[in-house]
């Protein structure tokens, strides 16, 4: 009589971690330009989504340089290779490692968005006339590697457009929907996508930044979308 099969361990679940390194490293970047940082001390963060980072301790939240996922890490002694499914590659040359830690961050209940600017999201969604005629909506929230769109549209056109939606436009709002449209764009389903920032109040910077990046500013009214500024009451 055959021996009974041995009962089968069961494997625990893979642990997902954020990886901060700190370190005394030069980063050569090849792909559709090229770009090299010296030798410095420099954060590098390798995330659970694949994705890695090469911050520096100025300029706020914006790496200096980084690859989003889907992206390959090779790691060698003095050397790390990431490369990108687009054949793009980020190398990182360590000199020295003044500090390597790993952390679980667990599941992140993501950004929850004051009341006037999710409002301002399902409004533009229904009235997206106010944008342009003949557009029409693909999807709220769309989701990529590091972060959903407020709004995915197509333009009478049929081109595709990313919409980021504040409630007051500033610099950091630019820079997020342009890392958007820089992943989107590699996309070829969906490529060329245009941006637009849509927000109640644009500051000048913001606007200026965002032109110069061929973005699309869209200054919005709460109050006539919602349905409570009646023109007829306005001496002015």
């Amino acid at each position: 009589m055959p021996a009974s099969a041995a009962p089968v361990k069961p494997q625990p679940a893979t642990v997902l971690l954020v990886r901060l390194v700190i370190a005394r490293c030069s980063v050569n970047y090849a792909g559709r330009l090229s770009a090299h940082l010296p030798l410095a001390t420099r954060l590098i963060m390798v995330k659970a989504d694949g994705s890695v980072l090469v911050h520096s301790d100025g300029g706020s939240y914006k790496p200096l340089n980084w690859m989003s996922p889907p992206c390959r890490l090779a790691e060698a002694e003095g050397q790390w290779v990431v490369t990108a499914k687009s054949g793009e590659m980020l190398t990182i040359t360590i000199e020295e490692i003044l500090s390597d830690s790993s952390h679980e961050l667990g599941i992140d209940p993501g950004l929850v968005k004051d009341g006037v600017e999710s409002h301002l999201q399902e409004l533009l969604a229904a009235q997206l006339q106010i944008l342009g005629e003949g557009w029409r909506l693909v999807r709220r929230e769309y989701p990529t590697a590091i972060g959903p769109v407020d709004l995915m549209c197509r333009d009478g056109a049929g081109v595709s457009v990313a919409v980021e939606i504040k409630r007051r436009g500033e610099i950091d709002g630019v820079e997020q929907l342009s890392r958007y449209l820089e992943l989107l764009n590699r996309d070829p389903l969906l490529t060329p996508v245009r941006g637009i920032f849509a927000a109640q109040e644009i500051r000048p910077q913001a606007r200026v930044l965002a032109e110069d990046r061929g973005i699309r500013c869209v200054t919005l009214d709460y109050d006539a979308m919602r349905g409570t500024d009646d023109g007829a009451l306005r001496l002015f």
